[in-house]
């Protein structure tokens, strides 16, 4: 069994509480709502004993977690480029009781909402990806408020006010202290616009592929710095510095692109056909205004078809083309995807959006068993991968209530995977067959 190569985790001098992490996680798997109430009813379990284990057990969720992403490292092929990708999530949340909720922006619901975020990290080659780390974010309010943390249990060492992009590089720090191997970092235009991030994943020694917003300013010829020359003896002399090259919005430089700018690259297989798309690629420089600096960047522009049109999604990464090619560098771009569909699964599926514990180790301890669970969905579509190349996580799970509950044959089992896996083909067939 899986989990039993986390056993002792869950061990302390005087008691295992082993068997409480495999009802835990025999609950996220049978039960339909994964909280800690519906999953002790599910299983006819102690609620009391359950809460305690979540709530006040003192076993390690960051070792666990970086257990997780060991065996997520050594699972995943290596026949392709593997990134670290980072992104942020959000759970809508009732009242101000629960570990870090605030009304901020959630992506969950894609506007502002009484909520609690986290950024994570998701190790991905080709189609499997799976979450290896986890960070809660603290709004100021909370890191402000001593009394606040106090009650929910926040260690001192963690009330300290981090953004987002700082609580990412806190994670590409561990994962490399730990070992863990990516070829480049991935993240939407939160880390791409950022900065201080960007400069701190280059400083070690690391590639970026990161989103940038359309209304990012490059400039297309590097510029140099300089104080303009007082006009007159009236007023102050001038002393903010000025480009020598003028800059304009990404978004106002792809309308100037004609159609031999562009390259029609297939970048990989998907679930509805080759996925191809138009991309361009060109140096360009940024001016940092806060340092005063100018920095060069690799500008990609892609453009896709989608069933809502055309997707325009631009890039900065640090790569040079001498080090890639332009099918790598598409590659890396469109990589994304997976960690909003490892969202998905740990949602929709595993039920992470569903905690109603307040604490703060208990949210760490909830997140490290869904991820634990996660990184075995990983391993079983990569055990299975050539038997069943479609196989989903949705599947793992149904099979999985199969072999607890058995309310149907072997036989009918697998013939509803058997038709299951017959859909997502000729899908996929009736892709392919219009490209």
């Amino acid at each position: 069994m899986y989990l039993s190569e986390f056993q002792h985790y869950f061990k302390n001098k005087t008691k295992s509480n082993f068997d409480k992490a495999t009802q835990y996680v025999e609950g996220l798997v049978l039960s339909d709502l994964k909280n800690i109430e519906r999953i002790s009813e599910t299983l006819n379990a102690d609620y009391h004993k359950m809460q305690h284990f979540i709530t006040e057990s003192n076993w390690d969720a960051r070792a666990v977690i970086d257990q997780i992403a060991s065996q997520v490292n050594q699972s995943l092929p290596k026949q392709k480029l593997r990134g670290l990708l980072i992104d942020e999530s959000g759970w809508v949340k009732k009242g101000d009781k629960s570990v870090g909720v605030d009304h901020q922006y959630c992506g969950n619901v894609g506007k502002t909402a009484n909520s609690q975020v986290a950024v994570f990290g998701c190790l991905c080659t080709d189609k499997y990806a799976a979450l290896v780390d986890a960070r809660l974010y603290l709004p100021k309010s909370w890191c402000n408020d001593d009394a606040r943390c106090e009650s929910a249990g926040i260690p001192k060492e963690d009330r300290v006010f981090k953004t987002k992009p700082e609580l990412a590089t806190d994670i590409v720090k561990h994962q490399l202290e730990m070992g863990i191997e990516f070829d480049y970092v991935g993240g939407d235009g939160l880390y791409g616009n950022d900065l201080a991030f960007t400069r701190s994943i280059e400083e070690m020694g690391l590639v970026y592929m990161l989103d940038i917003h359309s209304d990012q300013k490059i400039h297309l010829e590097k510029p140099e710095l300089y104080i303009p020359e007082r006009k007159s003896h009236r007023g102050r002399p001038p002393k903010r510095p000025k480009a020598s090259t003028p800059s304009v919005q990404v978004s106002k430089y792809l309308e100037t692109l004609t159609n031999k700018d562009w390259k029609k690259l297939t970048i990989r297989d998907s679930a509805k056909g080759k996925l191809k798309g138009l991309f361009h690629f060109k140096t360009v420089y940024i001016w940092d205004k806060v340092q005063n600096i100018v920095e060069k960047r690799l500008l990609v522009i892609s453009k896709r078809k989608t069933k809502q049109g055309v997707e325009v999604k631009y890039s900065f990464t640090n790569a040079e083309l001498a080090q890639y090619t332009h099918q790598a560098l598409a590659y890396m771009q469109a990589q994304r995807f997976f960690i909003e569909h490892s969202f998905k699964e740990q949602k929709q599926i595993l039920g992470m959006d569903q905690f109603q514990t307040r604490k703060w180790l208990s949210w760490h301890h909830q997140v490290a068993l869904n991820l634990l669970v996660g990184s075995f969905m990983l391993k079983e579509k990569l055990l299975n991968q050539d038997e069943v190349p479609l196989l989903s996580a949705r599947d793992i799970m149904d099979f999985m209530v199969y072999k607890f509950y058995r309310e149907m044959t072997d036989e009918r089992m697998l013939e509803k995977l058997r038709q299951r896996h017959e859909k997502r083909q000729r899908d996929i067939d009736l892709c392919y067959s219009k490209q």
